[in-house]
């Protein structure tokens, strides 16, 4: 398999979650900053213009974080990434698609590229501030749905990744306190040996 990622992007969730599966696979480096999302070769690949993207063993293309996540987990089940019953499996989607589409995609791209919100520059922090409002009630929500538990859905499964990358943002990129009970998931989430190897893969560590 082959991961195509940009460091420090939602990428990090599926990178993760190809360390714990232990299996060889690839990194596909794309430089988002400098704009080889939209350019040829990997536009022309993924014309979506963005990462995770996976290259399967069987040769095809899969994009969208939450389905390569679920995928990963679904032909791996005997690592346990996907909770069992159709009940269980439906409230991870759920929450897998809050953070990637509220929190993720409405809140932190406000606070990381206000200008493509308004065409107006003084209006940027404005956009920003929302952002920000909206990640903290998104955090806010998380944290109640995790409770006293260790992880989201009591065991650990790919939701587990996904809330990471957002709570790794909120601290290193965006400057904002976690609920007490993130704080506790997200060190629990380092002390993880395949998140520190996918961490130091990508300079983070």
């Amino acid at each position: 398999m082959k991961l195509f990622y940009s460091p420090d992007s939602c990428a990090l969730a599926i990178h993760i979650i190809l360390e714990e599966i232990g299996k060889p696979y690839e990194l596909a480096l794309v430089n988002l900053r400098a704009g080889e999302q939209f350019k040829p070769p990997y536009a022309t690949l993924n014309p979506k213009g963005k990462v995770p993207a996976l290259i399967r063993d069987d040769g095809a293309l899969l994009t969208e974080l939450p389905a390569i996540a679920w995928y990963l987990a679904r032909t791996n089940p005997a690592l346990g990434l996907l909770p069992e019953g159709a009940e269980a499996e439906a409230r991870l989607l759920e929450l897998m698609d809050y953070m990637v589409a509220t929190v993720h995609m409405r809140g932190f791209t406000r606070i990381f590229r206000p200008a493509a919100f308004t065409p107006t520059t003084s209006d940027e922090p404005a956009v920003q501030q929302t952002g920000k409002d909206m990640v903290k009630d998104g955090l806010k929500l998380l944290a109640q749905v995790l409770g006293a538990r260790a992880y989201l859905l009591g065991n650990y499964s790919i939701a587990d990744t996904a809330l990471f990358y957002l709570e790794d943002w909120a601290v290193r990129r965006a400057g904002l306190e976690l609920p007490d009970a993130l704080a506790g998931h997200r060190a629990r989430m380092r002390a993880r040996p395949a998140v520190q190897r996918a961490l130091a893969a990508e300079g983070l560590a």
